[in-house]
């Protein structure tokens, strides 16, 4: 089931910010699924799969945004390298 979510958005803040409305939904959903997953609400896979993306692409786009990867604990890089496999 998709859902639709509508966001109230003025002619002038997009002429402002030079997107069309496509262009704008598209930003704010790829920025929604970068906080998610910094906040640890929403996994790499699972973000890459809402943006239609690999999840290596996606997790190229986290850490460009600052988001930390891998903690320093042993069940963090446990669980990354048993998705390699």
């Amino acid at each position: 089931m998709k859902r639709i979510i509508e966001i109230d958005c003025p002619p002038e803040l997009l002429i402002g910010l030079h997107l069309n409305a496509e262009d704008m939904a598209d930003y704010i959903k790829r920025q929604a699924a970068i906080n998610f997953f910094k906040e640890g609400r929403l996994s790499s896979g699972s973000a890459a799969t809402w943006l239609g993306i690999s999840r290596v692409a996606f997790l190229h786009l986290a850490w460009n945004a600052g988001a930390v990867l891998l903690e320093d604990s042993q069940d963090d890089f446990d669980r990354e390298r048993s998705l390699l496999s």
